[in-house]
């Protein structure tokens, strides 16, 4: 039984054990950072260019005085509190973000990791010994007065460094860090990982599931479930079996997790039969405390009947990743029809169908072959339900479907390849649809990138950005898959990529969460609910995972025209990339 605990906390955090009852994580209950008149009136008084600012600052007394001083304000003031005098309030009883943490250079750094080597650009490689260092700069360590007294933070104490993604996210995110530990392996920072891994197997251990960020007004929502495929990535980089064989947790304890599958599925009744599928959906109302007067006010546009709802699916789109899109909105090309939980996502159920395979392989190593063929028996049941509700023959791709008119969205996301990155559909059959589904929606004629849809909505999970992983969904699975032409698709798309941040770099020495490719050179993102940030985690570890893939072929010049695909297949055969 070695070994079960630490997988039940993966597995159950994912909601793929069998017969287990789960319930819903507690909503946050601080009247100060999550809801309350306090929380109200500061964000509507717009004390801050950015709601999330108020939300990340400290307390200099305990919760319950400071609640105390805001109820005798308001009743001298006749319950009419100025701006001036909430801005003096919060002066004297809150400090500045990121006063409970400090920049911490992790210990397992080195000046030169072995993939550096392998980029035969002089240029890249310097640049991508650039993004290496740029570890140090995004390292943080929270400081002990936050586990003694964490009522005061609305930061969620971490025993172990960690990196952040960089600019106004001050705290790790769930699906950011995927992609920041790939990046970390490959910069040989194995022991970051680990301590980053337990972090958030400390947050399972606490909440059942893994917050959206490590933040308590985060809560409510989770997102992308990608804690196995980190797991995955870090045993076959440290072969660390040991850390999946500890057994430092009540088995008790973690059978009462089952947060994806108790809270987050659904089942679809098509053809006569029924399907189980997963979606994102976060039953709690109230605006989005670091978002508050944004959603207050665009819920002023609705009867006062339909907020509630309206402020849940804006939670569902941030538990998404995807805040906000053209993907959840139902009716209209505007966030105010936002309907998340009725969209069953590609991606969500690619990820689920990925970790049902990994967790029968960790059980498989560990001895446990009842268990591991479970495992394969709950994802053949994923993937019959998938090809049956998502996957669309005459246009050979996965889609979204819709729950409220039972139909499939056509429209164009990355995301809708994220089954082949996730080795779930991966035949040659299906390989050369896919390919053919890019062609014919033009993705590969844009020369900086693929654009995170073809829809023009405002959003920053729309055109004209561009967004890391999203690069990373379509070309790890094509350049993964046994097609010769699929890995050659991979290759041009990676080069794309590569260029413009690196043209960027060059422009601005920085990297970006999000890339406009609509203009001639490739720029920074835009659009959304905040100004682009810097950094950044994600951005930075897809770069390095190109650079170390394709480290002999890249080039640093200009983004080149696409050549046919029998002409680019010659090139790259004579280079020696598909042997």
């Amino acid at each position: 039984m070695q070994g079960i605990n630490r997988l039940l906390q993966l597995g159950l955090l994912l909601g793929l054990e069998l017969g287990l009852e789960g319930a819903l994580p507690p909503p946050c209950d601080s009247q100060i950072y999550c809801t309350g008149e306090l929380l109200r009136q500061v964000q509507m008084a717009k004390l801050y260019e950015d709601d999330k600012h108020f939300v990340d600052m400290p307390l200099t007394k305990a919760p319950d005085q400071v609640l105390k001083d805001f109820d005798e304000l308001q009743k001298s003031s006749g319950g009419n509190l100025s701006r001036d005098q909430l801005k003096t309030f919060v002066n004297e009883h809150f400090t500045d973000p990121g006063q409970e943490m400090e920049t911490w250079i992790p210990d397992d750094w080195k000046d030169s990791p072995k993939f550096l080597q392998n980029i035969s650009d002089t240029r890249l490689r310097a640049w991508a010994a650039d993004l290496h260092n740029l570890w140090k700069k995004l390292g943080r360590k929270i400081k002990p007065e936050v586990s003694k007294h964490p009522d005061q933070y609305s930061l969620i104490y971490s025993a172990h460094p960690f990196i952040v993604p960089g600019g106004r996210f001050i705290e790790f995110y769930y699906w950011d860090s995927y992609w920041v530990m790939e990046g970390l392996l490959l910069s040989e920072m194995s022991k970051t990982v680990k301590g980053m891994l337990q972090n958030f197997l400390d947050m399972v251990q606490h909440f059942g599931h893994i917050p959206n960020g490590a933040r308590v007004y985060y809560q409510q929502r989770s997102q992308p479930p990608l804690l196995t495929l980190m797991m995955d990535r870090y045993l076959e980089y440290t072969n660390d079996l040991d850390f999946l064989r500890e057994t430092d947790r009540q088995t008790e304890r973690d059978l009462e997790l089952n947060f994806w599958r108790s809270n987050r599925s659904v089942t679809i009744s098509h053809h006569e039969k029924n399907y189980t599928l997963n979606r994102y959906y976060v039953p709690y109302g109230g605006p989005r405390p670091e978002s508050y007067s944004k959603d207050e006010e665009l819920a002023e546009l609705l009867p006062v009947d339909a907020r509630e709802s309206l402020w849940t699916e804006l939670k569902a789109g941030a538990e998404s990743g995807w805040d906000f899109s053209s993907r959840w909105f139902m009716g209209s090309n505007y966030l105010l029809d936002t309907k998340t939980s009725q969209v069953v996502p590609v991606d969500l159920n690619a990820i689920l169908c990925q970790a049902e395979n990994l967790m029968s392989t960790f059980y498989f190593k560990l001895g446990n072959l009842q268990m591991s063929q479970s495992y394969l028996q709950v994802q053949t049941q994923r993937k019959e339900a998938m090809k049956a509700l998502l996957w669309n023959e005459t246009l050979g791709s996965w889609f979204d479907y819709n729950l409220e008119n039972g139909q499939q969205n056509h429209a164009f996301y990355p995301s809708n390849l994220s089954p082949l990155w996730a080795g779930c559909f991966s035949d040659l059959d299906t390989v050369r649809k896919n390919i053919k589904y890019l062609e014919d929606n033009k993705i590969l004629t844009y020369k900086h990138g693929i654009p995170t849809s073809l829809q023009i909505s405002g959003q920053q999970w729309d055109f004209p950005n561009a967004w890391a992983p999203l690069q990373d969904l379509v070309v790890k699975g094509l350049a993964e898959s046994a097609s010769d032409q699929a890995r050659e698709v991979a290759f041009q798309l990676a080069q794309k990529w590569i260029q413009t941040n690196f043209a960027v770099y060059q422009n601005n020495k920085a990297m970006y969460e999000k890339y406009d490719i609509s203009t001639d050179s490739g720029e920074p993102g835009g659009g959304g609910e905040y100004k682009v940030q810097e950094g950044f985690g994600w951005t930075n570890g897809v770069a390095l995972q190109f650079l170390s893939r394709y480290g002999d072929w890249l080039t640093s010049g200009s983004v080149p025209v696409l050549l046919p695909t029998s002409c680019l297949l010659l090139t790259l055969l004579l280079l020696g990339l598909l042997c």
